[in-house]
């Protein structure tokens, strides 16, 4: 039976609020152990705490629907490359800035069919703010007063400039050799990745361009949000990300951009001609 999109999105914003509501006891409480991932990349109690609730509660609503969190293990790939089907899950996207006392950091909940997004919700706990998208719906943010249809940017060429969002860390160089000369950039910084596809999506960005590791829970969420406003996440190549294809999870380097009927090739420098 065809899964029921628009209906099960109601459903995914609640769990996410409420994996997300048990990351901010510990946000709020600076009580959480850190531990360090086989990668070196942090992960807390709270990462768990809201791994915990994800899972069962996707499992309680569609137990036919396998599942992979970042917090999963032992994921066979000649297993998984099977299902035409999965839930993808981030429990907190985000982790350093949680660290850090930083508040930018969220939930990421996907519904990959047929190795594509079809559903997405990113929750931020501190701001309350919930975005999501079905296929062929539109994308929307809820806040603590409102709900809006959300849209990118329309670039208009002949202005040449983009407004970029950046992480809070990250080099202004390391963005600006993606750029064709010429553009007058303004940056726009955010903590978690997801969060940051969500200013491109909602239009108050025009890029964001991700150069270094990422996992497939980190984008899934946020492509379909981001395409449902009109945008693309396309990698180095200009070529849409796909879903459970390889035994990594790891993403190539990626950029989310505004306007879909733009050729990016125009703004961004092919990837064999790119400064060092």
């Amino acid at each position: 039976m065809e899964t029921d999109l628009k209906k099960l999105v109601e459903d995914v914003k609640d769990i996410a609020i409420k994996a997300g509501g048990a990351i901010l006891e510990y946000f709020e409480d600076g009580d959480f152990e850190q531990y360090d991932k086989s990668d070196h990349s942090p992960v807390t109690s709270a990462d768990y705490a809201a791994n915990d609730i994800v899972i069962s509660s996707l499992q309680s609503l569609t137990p036919n629907i396998p599942i992979i969190s970042e917090e999963s293990e032992g994921l066979v790939f000649s297993d998984r490359k099977q299902w035409a089907e999965y839930w993808l899950v981030d429990p907190l996207d985000g982790t350093q800035e949680f660290v850090a006392g930083r508040p930018d950091f969220a939930v990421n909940i996907a519904l990959i069919q047929n190795n594509k997004p079809v559903l997405g919700v990113i929750h931020a706990p501190v701001t309350e703010d919930t975005y999501w998208a079905t296929k062929d719906q539109g994308a929307f943010k809820q806040t603590k007063s409102s709900t809006s249809k959300i849209s990118g940017n329309k670039i208009d060429t002949a202005k040449h400039s983009l407004t970029v969002a950046i992480s809070r860390v990250q080099k202004l160089d390391s963005i600006t050799k993606y750029i064709i000369d010429g553009v007058d950039l303004s940056f726009i910084s955010l903590g978690s990745c997801a969060l940051k596809s969500c200013l491109v999506a909602e239009g108050k960005a025009d890029l964001y361009i991700r150069v270094g590791p990422t996992g497939e829970w980190d984008t899934g969420a946020p492509q379909i949000i981001v395409e449902e406003a009109g945008g693309r996440i396309i990698d180095s190549e200009f070529k849409p990300l796909s879903y459970n294809e390889r035994e990594s999870f790891l993403n190539p380097d990626f950029f989310v951009a505004s306007d879909q009927s733009l050729d990016w090739s125009t703004m961004i420098i092919p990837h064999d001609s790119r400064r060092d």
